[in-house]
């Protein structure tokens, strides 16, 4: 078999020894395994170079095959398989769209049974090679559209996991669950028939508010940020759940995981706004996405500076998901004050509704990146332009 080529131990020594090597150089070079096809050789050197900091439980392994680089763009990450494998209690799951299999890898941690659907054979062919390799044997494979297999399927499942793909890349960016392979919104009852705990995995871009018009039963949603990048929705649907949705927000990064939660359409009262105080608050990405910034204002107590800036402030130093700041200066933005405290300086700028962009604001002021000044353009409670001087806490 072409896997058993491949996996040669002098096959994989050349491929470690050109990772970091452009592949379009060593293409040019010739193939020193004339039994293999030479494309399929870059392949594995290009897709496990991107392995490399996404999957190193895979990069690390001498034993792996690899698909095209496509595949390894688009599955989790192994910080996002092992948060969603966090989610699951039970004994079985069935993953409809298995792809390289990083979700299944880590589902297969916590559950005594995993069933891994994909259609393109190739690949699953490399996913159970791979899993043999990974010391994981509780997989179970079917090679073929997962409509199928769940049609001859019987047995309740403790949780279906799917990872549907857009068909349609020309809509712009808001999309919809129906503009996805498989068609979540046309199949839930059917999912519902096998199990009553459905987990989907979406990408950013989707828009809350459209999805949970598209599904019903959503127990949550969790937005899951990796270093503050925002990188994947995860939807939780309980077939009897009639209740709220919670809205999950988690940043994971080296030093700890930021979480912060909420019902959605459940705020009773206003923030408190004001003035520039000591302290300055900047929500990371994930609770950006969420849009629960009263909320937050709320359940930290803190001051918003405007409904839309999505900055907040205080006296005292408090715990916070997202980056803090002590307030030097702030000031109106005034021809004479930029000139005054900024101009030909260096200093790291972010603007919250604000007009100008930060490239021009740069360009407008010569100010050059960097430094140990950060400078938030924005606007206030009275509808004032200003600009606050911070030093990062």
């Amino acid at each position: 078999m072409l896997k058993d080529y491949l996996l040669q131990d002098t096959v994989q020594l050349f491929i470690k020894s050109k990772l970091g090597i452009p592949v379009s150089e060593i293409a040019l070079q010739k193939n020193p395994f004339p039994d293999i096809d030479w494309k399929l050789i870059l392949e594995q050197i290009e897709s496990r170079e991107k392995s490399k900091s996404k999957l190193p439980t895979w990069f690390t392994n001498e034993k792996i095959l690899y698909p095209p680089k496509i595949s390894i763009e688009q599955t989790s990450s192994e910080e996002t398989a092992q948060y969603k494998s966090s989610l699951i209690k039970g004994d079985t799951l069935i993953d409809l769209t298995g792809g390289f299999g990083v979700d299944c890898y880590y589902f297969a941690q916590k559950l005594n049974t995993v069933f891994h659907c994909e259609q393109n054979v190739d690949l699953s062919e490399i996913v159970e090679s791979n899993f043999k390799s990974l010391g994981i044997n509780n997989v179970k494979f079917f090679k073929g559209n997962s409509h199928d297999f769940l049609k001859t399927f019987t047995e309740k499942i403790d949780w279906l996991y799917l990872d549907p793909s857009r068909r349609n890349s020309s809509k712009g960016k808001v999309f919809l669950l129906e503009d996805c392979e498989p068609n979540v919104p046309e199949m839930l009852e059917t999912y519902f028939e096998i199990s009553s705990n459905i987990l989907i995995k979406t990408a950013p871009l989707l828009d809350i508010t459209a999805g949970l018009k598209e599904i019903k039963n959503c127990k949550e949603i969790h937005i899951v940020a990796l270093n503050n990048e925002v990188k994947e929705l995860l939807w939780i649907l309980e077939k009897n759940h009639k209740g709220p949705t919670l809205l999950k927000t988690i940043n994971l990064n080296n030093k700890n995981e930021e979480v912060f939660e909420f019902y959605l359409n459940q705020i009773s009262k206003e923030p408190n706004y004001s003035e520039p105080l000591k302290y300055l608050y900047e929500p990371n990405a994930a609770i950006m996405k969420s849009g629960g910034f009263k909320e937050l204002a709320l359940a930290y107590n803190l001051y918003k500076l405007h409904p839309n800036s999505h900055l907040y402030t205080s006296n005292e130093l408090l715990p916070f998901c997202g980056r803090v700041f002590e307030i030097n200066h702030f000031f109106t933005y005034q021809k004479n004050n930029m000139k005054t405290f900024l101009q030909n300086t260096k200093a790291n700028i972010t603007t919250r509704n604000f007009s100008e962009t930060v490239d021009n604001l740069k360009k407008k002021w010569k100010i050059s990146d960097g430094g140990t000044t950060y400078c938030f353009f924005t606007t206030d409670r009275n509808e004032l332009k200003i600009v606050l001087l911070c030093k990062k806490i």
